[in-house]
């Protein structure tokens, strides 16, 4: 069986994400003026710089929360592609480059991460043009 949050907590739990994003040193982006992190697109061997295809740097405000939902800021936004492959995951790391959520989908529609095409060639802009993290309530 599954562990079950209460509602508050869930929306706390991804409020701590949002603040993550900013420096493993500073907990508090609002606060501390640091740079946002990023949002790595890869392959489905996506693991440190193994299988990243293209990152995009996130806004200083890098999502909002409502509810059990975490919608990434200031979408859309577009990177170069650094490496030819098809996304499949995604991660977002704080400017530290430290992994803060892992293992979210990619893909053009009915994904965690919507992206314009998966189909990625080095040199290529890739577009995001949606980001959403729903925390199971169950």
């Amino acid at each position: 069986m599954s562990v079950i949050y209460r509602g508050a907590l869930r929306t706390n739990r991804l409020n701590l994400v949002v603040n993550e994003l900013g420096s493993a040193a500073a907990p508090t982006i609002a606060t501390t003026g640091v740079s946002a992190g990023t949002l790595v697109i890869g392959t489905s061997s996506l693991s440190g710089a193994t299988g990243v295809l293209a990152t995009i740097t996130l806004d200083t405000t890098p999502a909002t929360v409502s509810g059990d939902v975490l919608t990434i800021s200031g979408l859309p936004k577009t990177a170069t592609a650094a490496a030819t492959g098809t996304a499949a995951k995604a991660e977002l790391r704080n400017n530290a480059g430290t992994v803060i959520v892992s293992g979210l989908t990619v893909g053009t529609s009915a994904a965690d991460i919507i992206i314009s095409n998966t189909s990625i060639t080095s040199g290529q802009t890739v577009q995001v043009t949606s980001g959403t993290i729903t925390h199971p309530s169950t």
